[in-house]
């Protein structure tokens, strides 16, 4: 019998189309059962239209059946891939508008902070559905794979209350992995150790990353038997863009020791000093593209990509389909690990699964990213043992506000939630404790419709806010839209470049097609 691979939220064009062409790259998986499900049934015809377009063009058996019925989607599904974004960009946002108003400044506000803090507060109750779905009427024993964001706290609720194996996938391991083999080729052809004409890849750079999604370190990396770590700040400094692009990662590096996984504008919100004060702000940032740490800047390329994805579809459907095979998969993990699993052969990636002893100084249950080997015994992960003391310092901090943000997201623990807020690194560096209370408040009262476990704490925030208003209370606010915030383009701005606004439209998703496996 063929696979049938689930995917909610696929009217997501980045990761839907691209996962899908991964998977019938394998041979075995030409024949796959793929079914999509979405709320929104424009998006879905749309995406739908490319795949079953793609399909048709490699003369592949694969089949597609799209649908609102999320149970329809699951039934006798052998795994689920999830990709959805609970409550759209008018839920993001409320994210980073609303903090903006207590001076905390993000970038991404997708993983921790307010915004990623609340994020979960909207996901993790739909994920809940997703898994009683999947344990009601998917195969027994199906995987969920998630690439939702907030990663660590998804899955984290569906592994501890979901009853269902999850196992989240992110690619900045890979995109970090990519860059040392950068500073690695650029460092060796100035000391002369290669050719002009040489370059270096990832495969010659083995790399063992570990920490938390979004927060996980280089700790190990090697070129030709060179232990690159003790050489990783002298590399990055000396590389022709990174130091204009990536100031506070490297600034972390200059102190940690360690190079993170994760972009310069991701890692400066989840920690405490580079956003707190604005004018010290575009002292760490790049505007050059907007993950180097503009303002808003994720919300703003998924707006301009929702408004460009609709002028530009027709185009999408002209353009020749592209060529599905084994030299043009990603470097995304679900359609590899599947693939060991069904096959048996095997597959080393980085994978966030529960702790337990992994990393022997994060605690255990929380949810770490460390490399995994994937066979037909399953998803194998290593011990790891002890995290070096500054990056475990840093990760713990992030843990501890995961399980209060998870808890409370299950819960409807209004007092829980503010308490997830307050000890958030970036927020409490910003906030005092009566304006966490308060923006906590407002973020509940302006995102009610996607927060049902709130529905009885909802009218008391409502009504505590216009006390303070009657009472001269509330809190000062600023009218602020941030330290280094950009405008949205217009369509008619867009298409002036076209081929920066599809690339736009790619980075949305945060799927942008990642190097070849071979590379």
């Amino acid at each position: 019998m063929p696979l049938k691979v689930a995917m909610i939220g696929a009217g997501s064009i980045g990761f839907t189309r691209r996962l899908m062409q991964d998977l019938l790259a394998v041979p075995e998986f030409q024949d796959t059962c793929f079914a999509f499900t979405d709320i929104s049934q424009r998006n879905l015809d749309m995406v739908t239209q490319l795949c079953q377009r793609d399909i048709a063009a490699n003369r592949l058996p694969a089949t597609i059946e799209a649908t609102l019925d999320r149970r329809r989607a699951v039934a006798d599904a052998d795994y689920v891939i999830c990709m959805i974004r609970q409550g759209g960009l008018e839920a993001f946002q409320l994210d980073i508008d609303i903090p903006l108003k207590y001076g905390v400044d993000q970038c991404v506000g997708d993983t921790l902070c307010a915004g990623g803090i609340m994020y979960g507060q909207r996901t993790i109750p739909v994920l809940l559905d997703f898994c009683r779905d999947i344990r009601e009427v998917a195969k027994p024993g199906a995987l969920f794979l998630n690439y939702v964001n907030p990663m660590a706290m998804n899955v984290w609720a569906c592994n501890k209350y979901g009853g269902v194996p999850t196992v989240g996938l992110c690619h900045g391991v890979q995109a970090g992995h990519q860059q040392i083999a950068s500073v690695v080729e650029h460092w060796a052809r100035r000391k002369g150790l290669i050719g002009p004409d040489e370059t270096v890849s990832i495969k010659d750079v083995p790399i063992v990353a570990a920490g938390i999604n979004h927060q996980t370190w280089y700790i190990k990396a090697e070129w030709r038997g060179i232990d690159l770590i003790p050489l990783m700040l002298e590399m990055f400094e000396q590389h022709p863009t990174y130091p204009t692009t990536e100031k506070v990662r490297i600034d972390v590096l200059r102190r940690f020791g360690y190079y993170s996984t994760e972009s310069n504008g991701h890692l400066s919100e989840y920690v405490p000093w580079y956003r707190k004060r604005p004018e010290e702000l575009p002292r760490w940032i790049d505007l050059s593209v907007w993950i180097n740490g503009e303002t808003g800047g994720y919300l703003r390329v998924c707006t301009e990509s929702r408004n460009w994805f609709e002028t530009d579809f027709p185009n999408w459907l002209r353009e020749e389909s592209p060529v599905i095979g084994p030299g043009m998969r990603s470097l995304e993990h679900a359609s590899y690990i599947i693939e060991a699993l069904e096959t048996g052969r095997p597959y080393r990636g980085h994978f966030n699964v529960i702790n337990r002893g992994h990393i022997t100084n994060l605690p255990d249950g929380c949810v770490v990213e460390i490399p995994g080997y994937v066979d037909r015994t399953g998803i194998n992960m290593p011990v790891i043992g002890d995290l070096p003391l500054a990056c475990a310092a840093t990760c713990a901090a992030s843990v501890r506000v995961q399980e209060m943000a998870m808890e409370a997201a299950v819960h409807g623990d209004v007092t829980l939630l503010k308490q997830a807020m307050l000890h958030d690194p970036l927020v409490g560096a910003v906030c005092n404790p009566e304006e966490v209370w308060q923006m906590v408040d407002e973020m509940l009262v302006a995102q009610a419709a996607w927060l049902p476990q709130y529905a009885a704490a909802i009218p008391e925030a409502a009504a505590r806010l216009a006390a303070h208003e009657r009472n001269g209370t509330r809190v000062p606010l600023r009218d602020w839209r941030g330290a280094a915030r950009l405008p949205v383009r217009t369509v008619e701005e867009m298409a002036r470049s076209e081929a920066e606004a599809r690339a736009t439209a790619g980075a949305a998703d945060k799927a942008h097609m990642l190097e070849k496996k071979d590379s």
